[in-house]
């Protein structure tokens, strides 16, 4: 390649992630003022919130990873008055399972829904089963996923924070477990397009377009689920959580997104094959975007994210001194976003939980702990599989087909 191509390609480069620099940044400098991160309510709860909370958990064949939700579940105090599993005829033992958890604990209750209608995915289908079927007493709505874990004090200070912010809707990032040095080196990188993509959690003013939600742990108001008929409005989504949020922003209900690594776990997926696979086909938010913004967001993120370490390798094997000034200040530039990246392991790092198996997790020098400070290095890929799944529309989902 010649010099005068090499400085055409770096000055087309260098104009295009020059322009998405400050996009990223506007967004990352705001997680320095955001809101810290909830802690656990253990003390006794306000007895004006007693009995406030329904929780709705869907199921569907959960039986490997439903236990350690029910069991923070029912360590969560007063403030949560019951516990509907909303199962869509598991064959595996889960309803057994519950069953069986029921009878030390009134508040838990299995519900069977009905079969899935045309035009429904099955998540917001169950959410609104179980909202329809939930006591009228309930001042509000908690969607819980089944792979979560829930720990003792989420539900008392969920609802405090979403009382003292004035939240009609408040879900929460959790804390992750990963267990195999595959995961720790993908699922970092493709955590970090979301944050490159939209505003940290605990920002408090956002735009009801920029909305981010967690369906994993979604509070929500009953009146405001009355008013917008359930969750009607996301009934088609696969991603229902953002879309519900984004729809309610819409309509001036007031929407957060806090962090929530301290009361809230989950093990979302098991190894590297099933975290790009299911994870990252809904990463790209489609359903609750429209087609301009989905696309501009693909552009930033391979743009600062799936290019820069890559370029910097390229344009560096030509030499700093033997190239023109356009080539340099691409590379200087290509840095600058390397040494972002690097550092933002930084900032997300409490949000994985370092407690799990032993073999790989104590101790912070493992080859886990290893592959998750080189996680910047799988960001091609992580770029790629955003731009993979904007273009496809899933046809499968936990274990249905659509």
């Amino acid at each position: 390649m010649s010099e005068e191509v090499l400085a055409a390609i770096a000055g087309v480069l260098l104009l295009c992630q020059g322009a998405a620099l400050p996009i990223l940044l506007s967004r990352l400098i705001k997680g320095a003022v955001r809101r810290p991160p909830l802690t656990p309510n253990t003390a006794t709860a306000d007895r004006s919130f007693a009995g406030s909370v329904s929780i709705v958990v869907p199921t569907l064949n959960e039986v490997d990873r439903i236990a350690p939700c029910l069991q923070g579940l029912r360590l969560q105090g007063d403030v949560l008055g019951e516990i509907l599993i909303v199962d869509s005829n598991s064959q595996d033992g889960t309803r057994e399972l519950v069953k069986e958890a029921a009878e030390t604990d009134s508040r838990l209750k299995l519900v069977t829904d009905d079969p899935l209608p045309a035009g429904w995915v099955g998540r917001p289908w169950a959410l609104n089963y179980g909202f329809l079927a939930s006591s009228p007493a309930s001042e509000w709505i908690l969607g819980i996923d089944a792979d979560t874990e829930p720990q003792p004090g989420l539900v008392a200070s969920l609802v405090a924070a979403a009382v003292e912010e004035g939240y009609d809707l408040l879900s929460l990032s959790p804390q992750f477990i990963l267990n195999y040095p595959g995961e720790w080196w993908l699922q970092p990188a493709l955590l970090m397009t979301l944050l490159y993509r939209f505003d940290s959690s605990g920002v408090r003013v956002q735009s009801p377009d920029r909305v981010m939600a967690n369906g994993q742990c979604f509070l929500c108001r009953r009146s405001v689920l009355v008013a917008m008929d359930g969750y009607t409005s996301a009934a088609a989504s696969f991603c229902d959580d953002v879309t519900l949020a984004r729809n309610a922003a819409r309509q001036g209900f007031k929407v957060g997104f806090l962090d929530g690594a301290k009361v809230i776990r989950v093990r979302m997926y098991a190894g590297m094959a099933e975290t790009w696979r299911e994870w990252g086909r809904s990463l790209d938010l489609k359903d609750a975007t429209t087609p301009a913004q989905l696309w501009s967001d693909v552009a930033l993120l391979v743009l600062v994210q799936g290019l820069p370490i890559p370029l910097t390798i390229a344009f560096g094997g030509w030499g700093w001194q033997d190239t023109s000034l356009t080539v340099q200040l691409a590379i200087g530039l290509n840095l600058c976003l390397v040494v972002i990246r690097f550092g933002l392991l930084l900032a997300i790092y409490p949000s994985y939980y370092r407690g799990g198996e032993a073999s790989l997790q104590e101790n912070r020098f493992s080859l886990a702990a290893l592959l998750f400070w080189l996680s910047p290095l799988a960001d091609p890929l992580a770029a790629f599989r955003i731009l993979l799944s904007a273009t496809q529309t899933p046809k499968q989902w936990r274990g249905r087909v659509y």
